[in-house]
């Protein structure tokens, strides 16, 4: 337990904090509370009880069993009981699909977020509410250091941020994880620690194993955190310039054609040529992700071929991009013939 001087410290930390989060939630009138059992989310559970929400909104909590462990469903429905107790109504959802043999994280957690979407449209919530916090902000930035992440990776998680048609929420970024299980501890709740975070066989378990080397070497949280909200901030700049760039660019945009200026995107720097196609992909045909590796070759054989004045044609994404000397025009590339046998 901490001492008396760090739970002052951290009651002090918790009630400045308070009024962000509580703003960031006060835009959406019915939310969905991601509770997995952890002190983490628990806490998340707990605050939303303790800063009076359901005065002004609906609140439902839901809990994904992935079928991973036998304790799962024990536990998600022991999350139900809790979410009872503090008068929520709760929901379980499974994933029941054929567990995949690789990616067995990333694949998890994109169903989750398909579970839990499909239950917020169900409940009518127009927000799911996540309890990622401080550390898992380090931890992810950390992560996508490792992989060449671009500036956008690198700012780690957004606060607010869509999927499909509903919002994720993440008010707890500015928390750290001492402190939300402080909450729990003065609340006296239990909760449950997945054995999967301390397994070496993923690699995000691994990341936290290097952790006390890398803050020996002064590359601790603070400082990745800190890398996380200068690289939000470029991003964000960029972004600007990139939309300033597509609407003067903009000639044609239908859904079947979207034309641009070649003059002007030949004058634009490599990273907002490649926002701009982005931003143009994602109108003719939107994507789950682009694969950055692959939007790089694809904007620098543009940028090149703007800046030599000779015609292109590529593909990218399913979307055909063809230059000339005065536009850029990408359009969806025609069904593929399936071969004959």
């Amino acid at each position: 337990m901490p001492d008396a001087e760090a739970e002052a410290a951290i009651d002090e930390s918790i009630e400045r904090l308070r009024e962000e989060a509580l703003e960031l939630l006060a835009s959406y009138p019915s939310l969905l509370l991601a509770v997995s059992g952890g002190p983490d989310s628990v806490a998340l559970m707990l605050l939303c009880a303790q800063w009076s929400l359901r005065s002004s909104r609906d609140i439902a909590v839901a809990t994904v069993d992935h079928g991973l462990r036998k304790e799962a469903r024990t536990e998600a429905e022991e999350v139900g009981r809790w979410a009872h107790d503090l008068g929520y109504a709760h929901h379980l959802l499974t994933w029941d699909e054929e567990k995949p043999a690789t990616r067995l994280q990333e694949r998890a957690r994109q169903a989750r977020y398909a579970l839990l979407a499909e239950c917020a449209r169900r409940v009518g919530a127009s927000a799911i509410v996540l309890a990622h916090h401080a550390d898992d902000q380090a931890e992810t930035i950390l992560f996508r250091l490792t992989r060449g992440s671009g500036v956008a990776g690198l700012a780690g998680m957004a606060r607010v941020a869509p999927y499909e048609d509903i919002a994720l929420l993440r008010p707890l970024l500015d928390f750290r994880k001492v402190e939300l299980e402080a909450i729990c501890a003065r609340a006296g709740h239990s909760f449950f620690r997945d054995p999967s975070n301390e397994d070496e066989s993923f690699a995000r378990a691994r990341m936290r194993k290097l952790a006390p080397v890398l803050a020996a070497q002064g590359f601790g949280h603070d400082a990745l955190l800190r890398l996380g909200a200068r690289a939000a901030r470029a991003d964000a700049a960029l972004t600007h310039c990139a939309a300033e760039t597509l609407e003067r660019a903009l000639r044609k945009c239908d859904a079947s054609c979207v034309e641009l200026d070649a003059v002007t995107l030949g004058e634009a720097p490599t990273e907002i040529l490649q926002r701009v196609l982005a931003s143009a992909i994602l109108r003719l045909a939107p994507v789950p992700a682009l694969r950055l590796e692959r939007l790089e070759r694809a904007s620098a054989r543009v940028a090149a071929a703007l800046s030599a004045r000779r015609p292109l044609k590529i593909t990218l994404a399913d979307i055909a991009i063809e230059t000339t000397n005065k536009r850029v025009r990408m359009r969806p590339s025609p069904p593929r013939r399936s071969s004959q046998t």
